[in-house]
């Protein structure tokens, strides 16, 4: 037996003969395919590692001259000469001893603690200084960033000028834009290779190199200490090793391979002429098949096979395709054959954008298993790229996008509504899909414009949980260790949300943290005061600094502090833009309508420009694309950082944020609460729409309603603005009822308002249910 199989050895090696100079030479193409490879590799090693040095050189040195300048400003205002001028009262005298022999120096000047003659000069300055002002006397210290004056970028220095313990002024120092760029103007670089700039918000101060590289620098984003600048760099992502293999192994095993290809070009066929007089008497290839050929008319005629009968088609209901996301109750709107064709009619709007690649991933309901496979399958169906991350709450889904650069990713989420509700929030090409462009979904699959690809698209699986933790954790640090509880109402949020704000620095206790579909404890919306009810006793339990809320997905905050008071989210945007005002001077900050009506005033006090808009979370990301909004922020507790972030809505970084703020003051976070403008107002109010209409309840409202002296704003819904506060009826986008939302400087201003509110509504149908 072992002669016969030595034989058919042989004979095969005679056959394959004129094959091996073919094949010799496709071992060498691979080898040297992976010695090329494994060169790119060590090279982009070092382009990065290059990189990487510029970059902290660049954050060194910036913080070095600018943390040298405000010692100057703080040495100075201590001498002698200026503390005498303060003494005296005279302000011109204090800031002329204050720029003497300062090199470099534009501007010097010493203002009124009211700041008056410098919000009386806005026209004229900017919000810029003003802001600079503001960010010394809030944080009673000296302070410095990049400002706009003059048509151009400035540094701009300000502190507290005191005589003793006494405030007499705030100083304000102007210095070339040098000052803070030429670090980064000097630093080493390949200019066609790489990129680098200094940042503040989403501003680029100076850059240099290739801006192909411009969208991903973030991703190499390092902060200047004590400064709210950043320098952020990039360089062409090194190509995948292939095989896995990268640098001296893949030079290794390219060795291995010549040596292969050798050994079959030279070796082989030398064994193979061997052994051709011994196979002389073997069949012919076409012996072969004229055998074969009668063999096979010999055989019985095989069964015809048939086509296997199609699966009737699923049945969509068009009323799951909301306003800014698709959601429906499982088992009655929404199975597994609607996702299979949700993901195709995505898959082929990504095709009309010549976009390839999608990040899929899904939040903690028993659901989202079956429903991801449908959406993946439609998706591949359509020729797309899948990349699914798991179970993830929707801002990680969100980040995703980014770090993969994939530009489109769908969270299968119910968000906050109970249990056997669940759905899809889509971003295509970098757009939350909302209105308009969520209904065209839903036509493409009711006229069957699905593309089907000639192969299904790829599908690979990544964990990006820890590069979302690093990603925050480098550009958020909390100064103080501050205690706080966090209540994920047993929601996707509760394993990363607790790692993200232990990263930062944060003593974390969790509460409901345990990810459970069912969502056993309470319902996970924390925009319901009831759901914070067990947070609240938890904090004054343990002595916690802050109580920390998240809804099913992740991607709204709530907050409540020792003494047990709601902050309410519109509260915790007036923190948001004081911090992000201090960096963007000028920058526009937009809120929803139910947002309370000391917010546009605080905005303004803090140099910043208020702008209200829609609820919805999908329409203020879009809204803040429009306008190149900084911040953003909506009552529900949607939180939208453009400064230092991607622009989405993410509860988890919004709460690092938080924590970062309260940090970097001396008072208790309740302290800090306590500072931020304040009357009485509602939570949301939400009322069972009549004929389960909300839309048409609130057309009605606005063509009858009589609310005399108000100003009326019907951007969504119909909200009255009076001196003394406000009143809001608008139709839910998400659940058949009517929200409503009151807010006034006291308790009778509030009974006035919800009383005309009350009068007006029961006008247009008597039988609603109201609980005011």
């Amino acid at each position: 037996m072992s002669e016969t199989r030595s034989n058919n050895a042989r004979q095969l090696l005679a056959q394959l003969r004129p094959l091996l100079p073919i094949v010799a030479a496709l071992l060498a193409i691979l080898a040297l395919w992976l010695a090329w490879s494994g060169w790119r590799q060590v090279q982009g090693e070092r382009d990065h590692a290059a990189l990487q040095q510029a970059r902290d050189g660049a954050v060194a040195s910036t913080g070095r001259a600018l943390t040298g300048e405000l010692d100057r400003l703080a040495e100075r205002l201590d001498s002698a000469p200026v503390q005498q001028a303060l003494e005296a009262g005279d302000l011109e005298a204090a800031a002329a001893a204050l720029s003497a022999d300062w090199p470099g120096l534009e501007e010097a000047a010493i203002y009124l603690p009211d700041l008056q003659s410098v919000y009386g000069g806005l026209d004229e300055g900017g919000f810029g200084r003003a802001a600079a002002l503001e960010g010394a006397l809030v944080q009673d210290r000296p302070v410095s960033w990049v400002i706009r004056e003059d048509d151009g970028v400035r540094v701009a220095l300000a502190a507290p000028a005191r005589s003793g313990e006494r405030l007499v002024g705030v100083a304000f120092v102007r210095l070339p834009a040098a000052r803070a760029t030429l670090a980064v103007e000097q630093a080493q670089l390949d200019e066609g290779a790489m990129y680098l700039a200094l940042r503040q918000g989403g501003a680029n101060l100076v850059e240099r190199g290739n801006q192909a590289y411009l969208a991903s620098a973030e991703r190499m984003a390092a902060p200047v200490p004590g400064t709210g600048l950043r320098v952020v760099a990039a360089a062409p992502v090194a190509a995948a090793a292939p095989f896995g293999l990268s640098g001296i192994p893949a030079f290794a095993v390219a060795a291995a391979l010549l040596l292969l290809a050798f050994f079959v070009w030279r070796v082989l066929p030398r064994m193979a002429r061997e052994t051709v007089d011994e196979v002389d008497h073997a069949p012919t290839l076409s012996q072969a098949m004229v055998e074969g050929a009668e063999e096979a008319a010999a055989r019985p005629a095989g069964v015809e096979v048939k086509d296997a009968p199609k699966a009737a088609p699923v049945r969509i209901d068009a009323g799951i395709f909301r306003a800014y996301d698709i959601r429906g109750v499982v088992g009655q709107t929404l199975d597994a054959g609607v996702a299979e064709l949700v993901g195709q009619a995505i898959g082929s709007l990504m095709r009309e954008q010549d976009l390839a690649d999608i990040v899929v991933g899904r939040d903690g309901r028993l659901s989202g298993p079956d429903l991801v496979a449908g959406l993946v399958a439609g998706l591949r169906k359509a020729g797309r790229n899948v990349i699914d991350i798991g179970m993830a709450p929707t801002p990680v889904i969100y980040f995703g996008a980014f770090h993969l650069r994939t530009g489109c990713c769908v969270s299968v989420t119910g968000s906050h509504n109970p249990p056997d509700y669940n759905g899809f929030k889509i971003v295509v090409g970098g757009e939350t899909l909302s209105g308009d462009a969520i209904t065209d979904l839903y036509a493409r699959i009711a006229e069957d414009r699905l593309h089907t690809a000639g192969a299904p698209g790829g599908l690979s699986e990544r964990d990006i949980a820890e590069d979302y933790v690093d990603r925050i954790a480098g550009d958020v640090q909390v100064g103080q260790r501050l205690k706080v509880v966090v209540d994920a109402g047993n929601g996707v949020a509760g394993e990363i949300g607790p790692r993200v704000l232990e990263a930062i620095g944060a003593e974390v206790v969790p509460l409901y943290c345990e990810i459970d579909g069912t969502f056993p404890n309470h319902h996970p919306d924390p925009s319901e005061p009831k759901n914070l009810e067990d947070l609240v006793r938890m904090v004054q339990r343990l002595d916690a600094d802050l109580g920390i809320a998240f809804d099913g997905d992740g991607d709204r905050l709530g907050v409540v502090t020792r003494e047990g008071e709601n902050i309410y989210p519109d509260r915790l945007l007036m923190l948001f833009a004081a911090d992000v005002l201090e960096r963007n001077p000028g920058a526009v900050i937009v809120y929803d309508v139910k947002c309370t009506g000391h917010l546009p005033g605080h905005i303004v006090r803090h140099g910043g420009s208020p702008l209200m808009w829609k609820t919805g979370h999908s329409l203020i990301k879009a809204k803040m694309r429009e306008i190149g909004a900084e911040l953003a922020g909506e009552m529900s507790g949607h939180f939208f950082f453009q400064e230092r972030w991607y622009g989405f809505d993410d509860g988890i970084y919004a709460a690092a944020r938080l924590l970062e703020i309260l940090a970097s003051r001396d008072e208790t976070p309740d302290a800090v609460f306590k500072t931020l403008p304040n009357g009485v107002s509602t939570p949301e109010i939400k009322v069972e729409a009549p004929g389960g209409d909300p839309h048409a309840f609130v057309k009605r409202f606005q063509d009858n309603a009589r609310l005399e002296g108000a100003r009326l704003s019907t951007i969504d819904g119909v909200r009255a603005d009076w001196d003394d506060g406000w009143g809001l009826v608008r139709a839910s986008n998400t659940t058949p009822v009517l929200v409503l939302r009151f807010d006034a400087d006291d308790e009778e201003a509030l009974a006035r308002i919800q009383q005309m509110f009350r009068e007006q509504l029961l006008s247009i149908d008597p039988e609603l249910s109201l609980p005011f």
